[in-house]
């Protein structure tokens, strides 16, 4: 099997670690290709892959392409590669907002009843920690080996979980650019202890383990976060009064807007 990818960027390189790291296929299985020279030359040495700038050569060689550009570029990679891309190969894309139908219609599906094998995903960056969670859907074509063979994939790299297409959108949101979101709280955290007299080295550790440890509790528990915070909140203690500062602040709310307007923005892309 030869895996390609068209774009090597920072999920491309998650993808591809993981692959390698769990043994899904060797260096010499796995091609790329990259708008520069730079970054060509780079990953070559990185992954110890074999690279080049020529998409068209990709996904010609191809058994598995993951299309691993951004949304915007979409349009002139599919029409530079659609003429040469061979109905078995598995096509992953992993870009927001690009539904199933729209890349059929740009792969041509439809005036040229040509059949495409479609695996749609949403990636987050926590995959460069092996700690990712990916959401994917698949269109009629792909079949259950296939589909099988896409889920080891993103489980290589973290979790992966099958959704109806009509919630990739959410996905995009609750999953793929919620870490901008924890990343920001984590900052907060540590410049709140800055304030206190904590170092920045310091303040951030503590800050990112409370946050590493209190979702790992969440998944490992079962339990729900609404009790966990029960349990951490004392009456008349410390907590209990950081909840009350968040809750008149309208923490909650103001997540669940942002979380809502990713969603917006996606179904625009």
């Amino acid at each position: 099997m030869k895996l390609g990818f068209i774009g090597l960027g920072n999920m491309a390189c998650a993808i591809i670690g993981g692959i390698l790291r769990e043994g899904i296929a060797k260096p010499e299985e796995i091609i790329g290709s990259a708008k520069t020279e730079k970054t060509v030359r780079e990953r070559g040495v990185q992954f110890g892959i074999e690279t080049c700038t020529d998409n068209r050569r990709i996904a010609k060689e191809a058994d598995v392409l993951v299309l691993a550009v951004k949304p915007q570029f979409f349009p002139e990679v599919i029409a530079e590669i659609r003429d040469v891309l061979n109905e078995d190969t598995l096509v992953i894309s992993v870009a927001a907002g690009k539904t199933i139908p729209y890349m059929e219609e740009q792969f041509g599906c439809k005036e040229k009843a040509k059949m495409i094998k479609l695996v749609r995903s949403m990636p987050n960056t926590p995959a460069l920690v092996a700690a990712g969670c990916t959401g994917f859907c698949v269109n009629e074509n792909v079949n259950g080996e296939e589909k099988r063979l896409a889920e080891k994939l993103f489980s290589s790299f973290g979790k992966a979980i099958e959704v109806p297409e009509r919630l990739m959108d959410t996905v995009g949101s609750v999953s793929g650019s919620s870490p901008a979101f924890v990343f920001m709280f984590i900052e907060a955290l540590s410049d709140g202890a800055v304030a206190e007299g904590m170092s920045r080295a310091q303040a951030l550790e503590f800050a990112a383990q409370a946050v590493y440890g209190s979702a790992k509790l969440v998944l490992e528990s079962g339990m729900h976060p609404g009790e966990l915070k029960d349990m951490v909140c004392s009456p008349g203690g410390t907590t209990i009064q950081g909840v009350r500062t968040l809750e008149k602040g309208g923490m909650r709310s103001v997540v669940m807007d942002a979380v809502i307007a990713c969603v917006e923005k996606s179904k625009k892309l």
